[in-house]
C-alpha cells in the first residue's frame, strides 16, 4: 500500500522550514483531526515530540508525517499542501472523503 497521505514539493519545503526553525529538536508532524466548526471536524498539525507507536508513520519528500490513529479513516487519500498568498498563507489539504465544508473553510465533514 502507498503513503496513505501524499504531500506536494511546498509542503514539504514548508515543515522543513518550521522544523529547523523550531529551536527544539523533533520527530516530524502530526495529521489529524479534532472535532471542531459548524461541520464537525477540523484539520491539526503538530510537532512531534514522541512517537505514538499506533501513529501511521509517512516518509515522504525529506520529511516525516504521522498520522494519528483515529484519524487516519478521514485522512486516506488526501494530499496536503502549503498555499502562500497574499493575505494568507497555510497549509491545505484536499481531501476525497469530505462531504461537504463549513463557508468559512474551517471544517468539514465526510
Amino acid at each position: 500500500m502507498g503513503n496513505v497521505i501524499t504531500i506536494t514539493d511546498a509542503a514539504a519545503e514548508r515543515i522543513r522550514d518550521i522544523m529547523a526553525n523550531r529551536g527544539k529538536a523533533c520527530h516530524g508532524v502530526r495529521l489529524g483531526t479534532s472535532t471542531k466548526g459548524c461541520n464537525g471536524l477540523a484539520y491539526t498539525v503538530d510537532y512531534v515530540d514522541e512517537i505514538d507507536p499506533s501513529d501511521e508513520r509517512i516518509e515522504d519528500k525529506g520529511v516525516t508525517l504521522f498520522v494519528d490513529a483515529m484519524s487516519l479513516i478521514y485522512l486516506i487519500g488526501s494530499e496536503m499542501d502549503y498555499k502562500d498568498e497574499k493575505f494568507q498563507s497555510g497549509f491545505t489539504f484536499t481531501n476525497p472523503n469530505e462531504k461537504g465544508r463549513c463557508g468559512c473553510g474551517e471544517s468539514f465533514h465526510v
